[in-house]
């Protein structure tokens, strides 16, 4: 699927249909309910067990942090999309540290200022990537963020050619200083195959948002990912489903994470559609991915600040 979406649309141009696909999918396929898994995810992280005391700061944090921040989209629209990129950029880069350090062994990544700097990369090859090769869809999907609250972005510096250029070659030299210094760190290690694979992942999603209509790209890389890679960490954190795992069972595991996740993917996707419903988004797909994202939005935030309880019991930062 990823190969397709590089090569087709170098053939021929993608209908909306196609390019929107994937983030219509996350409502059901990994995208959404990775988050809904959050209410197991910090009581097991905190006391190894879901309980009340959990639930109830999953629950305050939601309601808080979820709530403000959908004022703020009401009132002050551009700065609250500026916000949700930079989240974004932020949290997708820590959704990697995990994976690349303790699943695959980078030991590169035990270093605090190596830690920061791939986080940085990672979470900005999806986000700042797409700017550089597709800068007038870009701009266009964050229209769509803005314009049912009456906010338009209009035409900025960045997204002009020169704009462009200081993205690419700024961002390309952070990738490179980044991959040179994790190189510096993993030379001499007994293995060095977690450098080499967060080497290669990089090279390669660079490529993927540089040459994908970015849509498209965010849309796959968040289901098939992002969200994917996230599943699997908070599952580890049951016991039950690490010693699955670690026994070669996957099936009992993934449906207990998908029961899990059911309750809370309804109701957020119940809330989804209220937003979507109150709010005079334009007619046609983008308008209600635009809504849909502005809700994704609303969510991301109290779910970044859970996943980085996580991050800190498990002693990254």
């Amino acid at each position: 699927m990823v190969a397709l979406a590089v090569v087709v649309p170098l053939l021929a141009p993608l209908p909306a249909s196609v390019r929107y696909l994937p983030l219509v999918a996350s409502v059901a396929i990994f995208g959404l309910p990775h988050g809904a898994l959050d209410y197991v995810a910090l009581p097991r992280a905190l006391s190894g067990r879901v309980d009340a005391r959990g639930l109830a700061i999953v629950g305050v944090l939601y309601a808080v942090l979820g709530g403000a921040y959908l004022v703020a989209w009401v009132v002050v629209p551009v700065p609250a999309a500026v916000g949700f990129i930079a989240l974004t950029w932020f949290h997708w880069g820590q959704g990697e540290l995990f994976v690349l350090r303790d699943a695959f062994g980078g030991s590169h990544l035990e270093d605090r200022t190596q830690q920061a700097l791939t986080m940085v990369v990672r979470g900005g090859l999806p986000m700042a990537v797409p700017l550089v090769g597709f800068p007038d869809r870009y701009r266009a999907v964050l229209e769509t963020f803005v314009e049912p609250f009456g906010g338009s972005i209009g035409s900025a510096w960045l997204f002009e050619p020169g704009g462009r250029v200081a993205v690419a070659v700024g961002f390309g030299l952070v990738t490179v200083l980044t991959l040179w210094r994790g190189w510096r760190l993993a030379d001499g290690q007994a293995d060095g195959a977690g450098w080499r694979l967060d080497a290669t992942e990089t090279a390669l999603l660079w490529a993927f948002f540089l040459l994908v209509e970015p849509v498209l790209a965010v849309g796959i890389y968040f289901c098939l990912w992002h969200s994917l890679r996230h599943i699997v960490r908070v599952g580890l954190l049951d016991r039950r489903t690490a010693s699955s795992l670690s026994a070669g069972e996957w099936l009992k595991p993934a449906g207990r994470l998908a029961v899990e996740a059911l309750p809370t993917t309804v109701a957020a996707g119940g809330l989804l559609w209220a937003l979507y419903v109150v709010t005079p988004a334009s007619e046609g797909l983008a308008g209600a991915i635009g809504v849909y994202l502005v809700g994704i939005a609303v969510l991301t935030l109290p779910h970044v600040v859970i996943v980085t309880w996580i991050d800190l019991k498990q002693e990254f930062w």
